[in-house]
């Protein structure tokens, strides 16, 4: 299962699969059961070769008495292209007289001002019409349209796949704007800091992120892969515990989180603030969430698991006011995790 999970997580293998998905869905179950496409108002051309021939007969038949040649002309027309095949057919069989599939043909051909042939037919003469123009195939149009929107589908996929596939490059790189590059800002970050990550220069990966207050539904999670796109853990931050009531939700607590895909267990962190972490109660209940830990600005707070290490720097942070308790929730908090992997001993 968590193969599996992991190959999902993979743009290109997920592209694929929803084109598949879409596919199916599209042809099969829309295209030829649920909404299939009907036709009305077809004419003969599109009958089976025996049904145009059943068609002809019964036009020549019908010429023969009544003598109608604008009538005639509109069931010839009807037959498109397969006329003159049709009218081969119907000159070798016996059951209609020759004679009358030839007044039928010159009826045709005058009312029609075409060209006409004249061919010895059995005791007749057989008055063939030129062919007219080919009509387009209402079934090659579906494929043709069809063909484009497999086409358009794959070039949207593959746009999808490589803007995916350069955010990564630009995540695992460190290039997430120039402050981040700089330490002068406070927001860069230098690998030698931490220190316990021996020859170590950069961290595999690197994010920001940052609360406000007001953003009641604050929940941050990042993908951690490796520099040839093997997908190692996720981590993420969100909110662990609020105070008081009404809105916006007055954050206390926050929880920081490494899960490693070659560890059972994900490690979390429960960042407290002052009133929270002091009160005996509240920090013995979130005690159950994770090792409970005092935010401060600039404090560097570490998580380990099998493979991976995390630390999370707390770039900025400050504390609202109000009727609560004194530094009880957090106006704005912004951290930055930066992430390795562990030294294999």
């Amino acid at each position: 299962m968590e193969k599996i999970r992991d190959q999902l997580r993979n743009p290109v293998v997920t592209a694929i699969l929803g084109f598949l998905i879409g596919l199916v869905i599209g042809l099969p179950v829309l295209g030829w059961g649920l909404l299939p496409v009907r036709w009305t108002d077809a004419s003969a051309q599109h009958l089976r070769e025996d049904a145009r021939l059943d068609y002809l007969r019964m036009a020549v038949e019908s010429y023969s008495k009544n003598r109608n040649v604008d009538l005639a002309k509109m069931r010839w027309e009807e037959l498109g292209t397969e006329a003159q095949s049709a009218m081969q057919a119907l000159q070798s069989e016996v059951s209609v007289s020759p004679q009358d599939i030839a007044d039928f043909q010159k009826a045709v051909g005058e009312a029609g001002g075409g060209v006409l042939e004249v061919t010895p037919q059995q005791t007749g003469t057989s008055l063939v019409t030129q062919e007219p123009a080919k009509e387009s195939s209402p079934g090659l149009n579906l494929v043709l349209l069809f063909g484009v929107f497999c086409v358009l589908t794959l070039v949207v996929g593959a746009v999808l796949v490589f803007i995916i596939l350069q955010r990564r490059k630009r995540v695992q790189s460190g290039d997430l704007g120039d402050e981040r590059a700089a330490t002068e800002d406070g927001y860069g970050y230098v690998a030698e800091e931490a220190g316990y990550v021996e020859g170590q220069e950069h961290p595999i990966a690197q994010f920001m992120t940052t609360y406000t207050l007001g953003d009641d539904l604050y929940d941050d999670s990042f993908s951690i892969d490796s520099p040839t796109g093997e997908f190692l853990g996720e981590c993420g931050v969100g909110v662990s515990d609020t105070i008081g009531i009404g809105d916006p939700k007055k954050v206390s607590a926050f929880e920081v989180w490494l899960f490693d895909k070659n560890d059972i267990q994900t490690v979390t962190k429960v960042l407290m603030s002052e009133h929270a972490y002091n009160n005996p109660e509240i920090k013995q209940r979130l005690a159950t969430k994770g090792e409970p830990v005092l935010l401060e600005s600039g404090k560097h707070i570490l998580l380990d698991t099998a493979t991976l290490q995390l630390e999370a720097r707390v770039v900025d942070m400050n504390y609202g006011q109000g009727a609560l308790p004194q530094n009880s929730f957090f106006e704005r908090l912004t951290l930055e995790l930066a992430i390795w992997p562990k030294a294999v001993e």
